[in-house]
This record gives structure tokens, sequence and C-alpha cells, in this order.
């Protein structure tokens, strides 16, 4: 059984468990305390030097990083479950994009590396840290709500969720934990909405994991 190394909180690890759900992998889970600093231990250093969660270790011993490859892997070595890019090349460049517009611009300098970097260096207020998160996130949404807002299918490029609402939803969480005001986004949030009815994002919600601090 694959093993997928990560945090209750982590967007990135939070994607794994929406694909793998989505696809019907069973995997086991294994918590690396962020908070506590353990991804940066001798022992997960073993498994992905970069000191990044998620890895996803696979039964023969190769560990996968980065959650985007991660989820093109198990698209591609999976045919079970759901399709988490279309058929066709075109559809599957924009569900990529959309993806890639949180994966690539959005999550990556408002993660909480970024954030205790600029703490450190610039001892930032609590209320700037806020500030700088809900701009990116706010930004990259901008941009987002568009292309939702023109979409022809319930959700974002089909009748069933892709790999842009695998990327969507944990940012949407994290969003609102930084309290980013959603009603400036509608058509992402009745995305965000009718994907956590579906049991595949219900059981990869941050809530329900082992680890789940509060």
């Amino acid at each position: 059984m694959p093993v997928l190394y990560g945090y209750w909180r982590s967007s990135a690890t939070y994607r794994v468990r929406i694909g793998a759900n989505l696809k019907g992998i069973a995997y086991q889970s294994v918590p690396i305390n962020l908070l506590k600093k353990e991804q940066l231990g001798d022992a997960y250093a073993k498994l992905n030097p970069e000191k990044l969660l998620p890895a996803f270790k696979l039964d023969d011993g190769t560990v996968l990083t980065q959650s985007m490859a991660i989820l093109e892997y198990i698209e591609e070595a999976y045919s079970t479950g759901e399709h988490l890019l279309p058929s066709d090349s075109i559809s599957r460049g924009k569900v990529r994009a959309f993806a890639n517009v949180i994966a690539s611009d959005t999550h990556p300098i408002q993660n909480l590396r970024v954030i205790n970097y600029l703490d450190s260096k610039f001892n930032l207020e609590s209320e700037v840290r806020v500030k700088w998160v809900k701009h990116w996130i706010e930004t990259g949404f901008t941009a987002l709500e568009s292309i939702a807002a023109s979409r022809e299918m319930p959700f974002l490029f089909s009748d069933k969720p892709t790999l842009a609402e695998v990327c969507l939803v944990p940012q949407v969480f994290n969003a609102r934990r930084f309290g980013v005001d959603m009603k400036q986004f509608p058509n992402l949030a009745e995305v965000d909405s009718q994907c956590n009815e579906l049991a595949a994002f219900q059981n990869a919600h941050p809530s329900k994991q082992e680890d789940a601090i509060g």
C-alpha cells in the first residue's frame, strides 16, 4: 500500500488526499508535524531532500514528491475511479492551467515557510502577515473567478471534478482560514460547495485527519 507523508492542514497534502480518494486509491497516512519542524529532520530528509510535504512512497520503495507530480502519476498509473484530467488535449491544458494558477502562482508565496522567512527576516506583525496572504490569494482568485463564471458544466470543466477542483478546494479552505471573503468569488465558492458534498472531498478534509488539531 502506498504511504502518504503529510500534514493535516498542508494544502499540498490535502490535494493529494482528494486526488487519491477520487481515484479510489487506498494509502497509509503518516503525519509529519510542520509546526514541530519534523520535515526538517534527517529521517524525512532521506525521503524528500527538499524537506517539503507531501511525499508519496510507492510499494516498491520509490518516493515521489511535489503534489502536482504525484497527482499526475496517480492519474497515469491507476485506471480506477475518476479521471483527474479530461480526454482531449485542449481541455487537459485548460485544467492544468487553472490548477497551476493555484499550485504554482498562488499557494507557494503564502505558505508556511515563506511566512516564517518573512517573520524571521522582517519581523512582521500578525496583521501584515495576514494582509500578505490575503493579497496573493485574492489576486489568484480574481483571475480564476472569471473562468469559473463562464463554465458550462456543474463543475469547472466537466460534469465531475478534475485536477482543477483538487487544487481549488484546499486553497478555498486556506482562504477562509485567513479571512478572505468568498462572497467576492461566488462561482468559486459554488464549485467548492458542490465538491464538498462528495465523499472524496469530505474524507480528505483537514478536520478528518488523524493528526488534526482543534
